[in-house]
């Protein structure tokens, strides 16, 4: 069977759109994850017993429940309890920013988890707070630690993305689909839908490992 070049070339513009929207759901989602995170896990080594038990309530939830629930419970289900439908976008950015923040909320626990425990001591020592302590000591540590797995949480979410495809948003993976269905070249629109895929996940890719040299981290 020969592959429809024409089709794939033609169907190109219409699937680095796509591509540009996933990218920014993405985006918006890991600096959303990323505030989430970061409060979640300070809250998850913090000497304060109920907040490191809500802290873990969230991230088991969120971990432990597929993202496609996830998205299907917000799209769906909190109309019920709103009475407003929900915007497709907002559904998408909001699901999956709240899935990244639990994954986010963990490697920021290692992150600080991982700096020295003399630290906190000098801060301690020095009149500060533990909050004040965290915040202006060790998290600005912690940030160098913890580049490389949210490198790969981007691109794990860069991926995962495509699954609000199923409540229509345009992004790649619905972008190929649309297209499929009016042109019937699935093996050659899937083709250069992974080719593109594959694409944003080397340059995120590298770009980390840029960032790992500049920062030190290896």
């Amino acid at each position: 069977m020969d592959l429809n070049i024409d089709l794939m070339i033609n169907s190109i513009p219409l699937l680095i759109v796509g591509a540009g929207i996933t990218i920014q759901i993405t985006a918006i989602s890991v600096a959303i994850g990323l505030v989430i995170g970061m409060f979640v896990g300070v809250a998850r080594v913090s000497n304060i017993r109920p907040l490191r038990w809500l802290a873990a309530v969230y991230v088991d939830f969120l971990r432990g429940t597929p993202l496609l629930v996830q998205i299907f419970l917000i799209y769906f289900a909190l109309p019920v309890l709103l009475g407003n439908r929900v915007d497709p976008f907002i559904a998408a950015i909001t699901a999956c920013g709240i899935n990244s923040g639990a994954y986010i909320a963990e490697i920021f626990r290692a992150g600080i988890q991982a700096i020295d425990d003399g630290q906190m001591e000098a801060g301690r020592s020095l009149g500060m707070t533990w909050w004040q302590t965290m915040w202006y000591i060790i998290i600005p540590q912690a940030f160098r630690n913890i580049v490389p797995p949210l490198g790969n949480e981007f691109i794990a979410l860069l991926k995962d993305s495509s699954l609000v495809s199923v409540i229509g948003f345009e992004e790649l993976t619905r972008r190929g689909q649309l297209i499929i269905a009016r042109t019937y070249g699935s093996l050659e629109i899937w083709i250069c839908v992974a080719i593109i895929y594959l694409i944003m996940t080397l340059t995120i890719s590298r770009f980390v490992a840029f960032l790992e040299k500049r920062l030190g981290t290896k």
